[in-house]
């Protein structure tokens, strides 16, 4: 009987500091975008090996065509580029 003088005040107070813990989680955002928020990750690293690259593929190019500016066909293509992958991100 004396025990349940301990446990009872005890278990209030671990029920107490769970409820808090809970709020302060949903009140911090801790729980929006629970889905993307792992694919973020992969599409960054992607993201970042595509645009270095590309970056490799411009400077493997001829130096003279390097210090011109781009013709409006590279531009083009290179939106091409940008939109099928915007349109498939599993690229």
């Amino acid at each position: 009987m004396l025990s349940i003088f301990l446990l009872i005040p005890l278990s209030l107070m671990l029920f107490v500091v769970a409820i808090w813990a809970v709020r302060y989680a949903v009140k911090s955002n801790q729980f929006e975008d629970l889905d993307n928020a792992s694919q973020r990750i992969i599409l960054d690293d992607r993201q970042e090996r595509r645009q270095t690259m590309q970056a490799h593929e411009r400077a493997v190019q001829s130096p003279s065509s390097a210090s011109t500016e781009l013709s409006e066909d590279n531009v083009d293509k290179d939106a091409i580029v940008r939109t099928d992958v915007e349109k498939n991100p599993k690229i």
